[in-house]
């Protein structure tokens, strides 16, 4: 088998600039570039690795100097969001209180579905240097630091405490960044000294990947369920969240409404489905909604929720759809959406279920 002798840092590095994803035949850089504020546990390891890349040209993955952890993860999911979640950029912070203030952003990216990388530098795995810095010092277990809260707002995570482990971990990191229904924050912890430790890593983990982003078919039956509940419906309504914009389902959604009559509303992240001057659009919905759009929810007896994960303000906490008989179609890729309000699922990409 053929090898290259690197740090696990620069492993990292050479990998994530390999990284594409694909959909409907475009592809386009996965992680396009990294965040970073250098300090205690990254500058010999990820810091070293990425002006390595820049000065020598052995990765192309540019480096962005940020001024606040948390602002440079909320820039990044803005990216995602900005880019329909087809690319991710990476964030790279110090041990201790630089790691933990990504937390927040973290929690923003996964409750919202938006994906991120982050490397949080870690404390070192062999543990000569205890306790180091902010090192959280546990009397219950000697393996837990202050990484470890990012556990509750990741979708993913792992701790690198060997180099070979980067290699499951950075493959299952770019599986859950690129799936629509899993995807948020994906957490690489990485120990300082393991950054900077040498291996001999096999070639073929460098070579260029496509991730494909699939658009999952609706369900025959599914359809038909869905249709005989919006046939029978007197006053329909459309909630556009925003999974109506990350499938790209603007074109189809206005046809849909023009061909059906539906009006439709949308959510904060569902903006720009349908043009806000469209004959059958009627605003924002719920509790920072327009008076338009949340008088026909009052009255709605379906509502047809396209790629929404109905949080309370668009429910405005369940108050907005007034209709004690009210039904639901669900049309959403994620099935934990799919079925909220006791709805008719229709699990499904936006797009190709409209």
């Amino acid at each position: 088998m053929n090898t290259v002798r690197l740090t696990t840092a620069q492993a990292l590095v050479r990998f994530l600039a390999h990284q594409y994803s694909e959909r409907d035949g475009q592809e386009q850089r996965l992680i396009p570039g990294v965040w970073g504020i250098f300090g205690h546990g990254n500058v010999a390891g990820i810091g070293q690795a990425l002006l390595q890349a820049a000065t020598t040209g052995e990765a192309d993955l540019p480096y962005y100097l940020a001024r606040n952890e948390q602002g440079m993860v909320h820039a990044s999911v803005a990216y995602a969001k900005m880019r329909d979640r087809l690319a991710a950029f990476a964030c790279s912070a110090s041990t201790g209180p630089g790691s933990t203030n990504m937390i927040t952003g973290a929690a923003l990216a996964t409750t919202n579905r938006l994906p991120v990388l982050l490397l949080p530098s870690d404390m070192f795995a062999t543990r000569a240097a205890d306790p180091v810095l902010q090192q959280l010092e546990d009397s219950r277990g000697g393996d837990v630091t202050v990484n470890d809260a990012f556990r509750a707002v990741s979708k993913y995570f792992d701790r690198v405490s060997r180099p070979e482990q980067l290699i499951p971990a950075a493959l299952a990191a770019m599986r859950v960044l690129t799936d629509p229904v899993e995807t948020g924050a994906v957490t690489l912890a990485l120990p300082q000294d393991v950054q900077a430790e040498a291996h001999d890593w096999p070639v073929e983990f460098f070579r260029r990947r496509v991730w494909h982003v699939g658009r999952p078919v609706p369900e025959a039956a599914a359809v038909e369920r869905a249709a005989r509940l919006l046939r029978g419906a007197k006053k329909p309504l459309i909630v556009a969240g925003g999974g109506a914009v990350y499938s790209g389902a603007e074109t189809v959604l206005r046809a849909f409404a023009e061909a059906t009559g539906i009006p439709v509303a949308d959510t904060h992240a569902g903006k720009g489905a349908v043009a806000w001057d469209h004959p059958y659009a009627v605003g924002g919905i719920g509790s920072t909604g327009s008076y338009a759009a949340n008088e026909l929810a009052k009255e709605a007896d379906v509502v047809l929720g396209i790629g929404t994960r109905y949080s309370d303000f668009t429910t405005a906490s369940h108050t907005v759809f007034a209709d004690p008989d009210v039904a639901f179609v669900n049309l959403n890729v994620a099935r934990l959406d799919a079925v909220k309000h006791s709805a008719e699922p229709l699990v499904a990409d936006a797009r190709l279920g409209i």
